[in-house]
């Protein structure tokens, strides 16, 4: 197994490479040079492995040896130890045609730290295997900054800076991230929105002279062993679901912002796990919505809801699926992403977009249609969701035919925004790791949204 770059200018590396790279050195992100299948037999053994021993089986397929099997089972070991629930990831049936994956049970409350957690304990084994200085560099609508700096904090040979949206993530994100006081974490809280934190990130990424200089490393999901990491539980909900619902079709409806998370449902798919639909739940700020009713990947205007950690314009993980649409050609790839750099969209035919609505289905909710979900799902079901969790449940309900089953993501515990729970007059209680949060003092530097601001922050941090 081999990875190779979205746009073609990048020699094939090994998978410690690939992760270690992060973002692609010509700018494009990595994937692997084959996707591998799994037969309908091994499937078949799959289907009654644990969480942690079907996560063994797939990184099997993608790691080349280069973990020996006894390091990544202590690996998977140490990255789930830290659970609150013995299954990682269980899976609640709600009714006859639904049931939620509850991604919520590691250290921070949110999906992110089932591929997080684990990342850390890579990046520590790494730097200890190779006597490597590792310094993470990363954007954060919410959930990823928390999830990264407990997957890394107190490690030695590792240094994490977080990039968040200065005060347009929920408050207990806030306090997840900005309540660590190890030596090893900065928090810089940007005057801006997400997207442009992110491209700081890309930007500063894209300079190689600067990246080798600080050994920079990625904890976004532009790094592929985030994708990987999250492919493991599509298979997991798929197999639950299975034993619940006989021989329906099961579809899976999940909160995107970033096209990471479901993107590894398309990598999941391919690798042949016969997922029905794939429903990519969104709110009010609805690109990939837009993209898969329309053809048109268009930016537009930034908009802060109840889902901020969906509060997102410019999908990173888009140019993967983009490489797959495109054939696997990496030349039209870059000419794609170069329109869309000059003149701000990209723009699908008429028979191009059949294709992208074969693989998708898509809705963007409304803040109002989150908040009747929460309040009518905790009424009948007495099961109480977040706001993502919501834009799933909205999705669900639109596109789950009368004979499916699908399975909705719960991203993260209703807890982390209590903001918007509070607006449907539901008192909920918080978990005690939660409501200790309110009591620390808070660490972070609020910095203006201007790269060269944020570099000098970098470079006193990295001496």
């Amino acid at each position: 197994m081999r990875y190779i770059s979205t746009r073609g200018r990048v020699e094939a590396k090994g998978f410690i490479d690939t992760v270690l790279m992060g973002l692609a050195d010509d700018g494009g992100l990595m994937v692997p040079e084959q996707i591998p299948t799994v037969s309908a037999g091994t499937l078949e053994q799959w289907a009654t492995l644990s969480y942690r021993e079907l996560l063994l089986e797939v990184f099997a397929l993608y790691i080349n040896d280069e973990i020996p099997r006894e390091d990544l089972e202590q690996l998977v070991e140490r990255s789930y130890a830290s659970f609150r629930h013995p299954e990682v990831t269980p899976v609640k049936k709600i009714n006859d045609s639904l049931s939620i994956l509850e991604l919520f049970h590691g250290p921070t409350f949110a999906f992110k730290d089932v591929a997080l957690q684990f990342m850390g304990e890579f990046y520590s084994y790494v730097s200890k295997k190779q006597n490597e200085i590792i310094h993470i560099l990363g954007a954060t609508s919410g959930d990823t900054g928390a999830a990264a700096i407990q997957g890394v904090r107190g490690k030695e040979g590792i240094k994490i800076c977080i990039l968040h949206p200065h005060q347009k993530v929920s408050k207990v994100q806030e306090l997840q991230m900005t309540t660590v006081d190890d030596e090893n974490v900065l928090n810089l809280s940007v005057k801006g929105n997400f997207d442009d934190c992110q491209k700081v990130i890309k930007d500063l990424f894209a300079d190689l002279d600067f990246k080798a200089k600080h050994h920079l490393r990625a904890i976004n999901s532009i790094n592929f062993v985030r994708i990987l990491a999250q492919t493991v539980y599509y298979f997991y909900a798929y197999f639950r679901a299975q034993e619940s619902s006989g021989a329906k079709k099961i579809n899976v409806s999940v909160p995107s912002g970033n096209f990471g998370n479901i993107f590894s449902g398309f990598l999941a798919k391919k690798m042949g796990l016969p997922i029905h639909k794939l429903i990519i739940a969104t709110n009010e700020n609805n690109i990939l919505e837009r993209f898969v009713k329309t053809g048109e990947y268009k930016p537009g205007d930034f908009k802060s809801t109840y889902s901020p950690s969906m509060d997102i314009q410019v999908a990173s993980n888009f140019e993967r699926y983009l490489y797959y649409f495109l054939g696997e050609d990496a030349a039209k790839v870059s000419e794609y992403m170069n329109n869309l750099k000059t003149e701000g969209r990209i723009v699908i035919g008429a028979e191009d977009l059949k294709r992208v609505q074969q693989d998708f289905e898509a809705l963007g909710a409304s803040n109002e249609q989150c908040l009747e979900l929460i309040k009518k799902y905790k009424a009948e079901y007495d099961y109480l969701l977040d706001p993502h969790t919501a834009c799933g449940i909205a999705a669900y309900e639109a596109y789950n035919g009368a004979d499916e089953v699908c399975v909705t993501f719960a991203t993260a515990h209703p807890a982390k925004f209590d903001e918007a729970i509070r607006l449907v007059d539901i008192k909920q209680e918080f978990p005690a790791q939660i409501e200790q949060l309110f009591s620390k003092p808070q660490h972070q530097q609020v910095v203006e949204h201007d790269e060269a601001e944020i570099v000098r922050q970098l470079e006193a941090f990295y001496v």
